[in-house]
């Protein structure tokens, strides 16, 4: 009867230690193969290295000034050539569009057209590197408007910073550590260890005036402000043991 009673004993004792055994091991591969994924962002303040200024010469002329409204706009062009060249600005940084032409229609009180006008417009574009000079001699044209110049600003002063490719690499790599810091102060309260890093991918560039918040998932690019920050950030998988 002893016998008896023993070898089922036996039985059930090894069957509950392999399952606990099993179960370990089980419980042991899927907390192996465990990840968490995080968001890490990296950025760094820059100074704008290249400006874009963006203008025009204008002419309001009639029909039958239109010739003499062409030579006007030549002569006002040496005149800003002259100011451009005087203020240190090269030549190799202007470029001047051909002329162009836009028809003004008016009308009388009974809705009779009446004699058209024209504008002529020289545009002129400035591309430097000479930040800090182009930014004053955009701020000091009175010379121009005195001499009966009528120039005009199409557009605010563009900035932007050439070095944003190389700038990128360097912020990517701390926008990993950055997400993995951030994984390591996920788990931490339940005793979680951050392994190797499984997958990442990288969002696009954002170029923001300083201390903004505003994003696009498309990416930003201020061109307004002189100094930016560039932002990147990376979403990346880590193993947990």
């Amino acid at each position: 009867m002893n016998n008896e009673k023993l070898v089922p004993a036996i039985v059930v004792g090894v069957s509950l230690i392999l399952s606990t055994v099993i179960g370990a091991w089980t419980f042991s591969s899927v907390r192996s193969n465990d990840t968490i994924s995080v968001t890490g962002s990296a950025k760094q303040q820059v100074v704008s290295d290249t400006v874009k200024w963006n203008m025009g010469i204008m002419r309001t002329v009639s029909s039958f000034e239109l010739k003499s409204g062409y030579a006007q706009i030549a002569a006002d062009l040496k005149i800003v050539q002259k100011f451009l060249k005087d203020s240190g600005i090269a030549d190799s940084d202007i470029t001047i569009s051909p002329v162009s032409m836009d028809e003004n229609y008016y009308y009388d009180k009974n809705g009779t057209p009446t004699e058209k006008t024209y504008n002529l417009r020289q545009p002129i574009i400035i591309d430097s590197k000479e930040v800090d000079k182009v930014e004053g001699v955009a701020k000091n044209v009175e010379s121009l408007v005195q001499k009966g110049v009528m120039l005009s600003t199409y557009s605010m002063i563009q900035y932007f910073y050439s070095k944003v490719p190389e700038l990128r690499v360097s912020l990517l790599a701390n926008a990993v550590r950055d997400a993995k810091a951030r994984a390591e102060k996920i788990l931490e309260p339940s005793g979680g260890k951050v392994g190797k890093m499984r997958t990442a991918s990288s969002g696009v560039v954002q170029v923001l005036p300083v201390n903004s918040v505003e994003v696009s998932d498309y990416g930003m690019y201020d061109t307004q402000s002189k100094n930016k920050d560039i932002m990147v950030t990376v979403r990346a998988a880590f193993d947990i043991k």
